[in-house]
């Protein structure tokens, strides 16, 4: 499969490449990055080298995936955005990780929001949800800007979190004017 790329206002969303291991590498040692997620220590390049493969492959099962981010004009990784599947509920999950220097800039939320379009535009989907620790504030506002509705606190990847969610009905009704603007 050709893996997509799409680019936003600031940001190049493109395939993960093997040359991103090292930085990747980088972005996942830095102080803090991980807190909230399953496995909070870094991992080696090895299982770096490994979850970009994986993620290769969830793109041929699944049709989409996980996007490589770039600002537009810097050429540099700076973290990742897109969609997984969750096999243990059956859903699709909006995720992002950004370096901690492009936090609190609107990087998550733009590149998000290129998922859920394409989500929703592309692939037809009729749901997608996002999970979030609950001390996880910062990302909860990125998903509240992106008008995903919390649901309740459900366990997922053995950790305690917030379920949000949003259709493609209520995407397409509060994007319509934006979308009407692009044809």
């Amino acid at each position: 499969m050709q893996i997509p790329t799409v680019p936003t206002r600031r940001l190049t969303l493109r395939p993960f490449r093997e040359e991103d291991v090292v930085r990747l590498h980088e972005i996942l040692s830095e102080e803090d990055i991980l807190r909230y997620f399953p496995n909070p220590g870094t991992p080696t390049l090895d299982q770096i080298h490994k979850l970009i493969a994986n993620q290769l492959k969830h793109w041929e099962q699944h049709g989409f995936g996980w996007w490589a981010v770039e600002p537009i004009g810097e050429h540099q990784l700076i973290g990742w955005n897109g969609l997984q599947y969750l096999p243990d509920t059956d859903e699709i999950e909006v995720g992002f990780l950004l370096s901690t220097p492009y936090w609190n800039q609107g990087f998550a939320t733009e590149g998000a929001r290129a998922g859920l379009e394409f989500a929703f535009g592309k692939l037809g989907l009729k749901q997608v949800v996002a999970i979030v620790h609950p001390e996880n504030k910062a990302s909860q506002r990125v998903i509240e800007k992106l008008d995903m509705r919390f649901t309740h606190e459900a366990e997922y990847f053995d950790m305690n979190v917030y379920r949000y969610e949003i259709n493609r009905k209520e995407y397409e009704l509060l994007n319509k004017e934006d979308r009407s603007s692009l044809t």
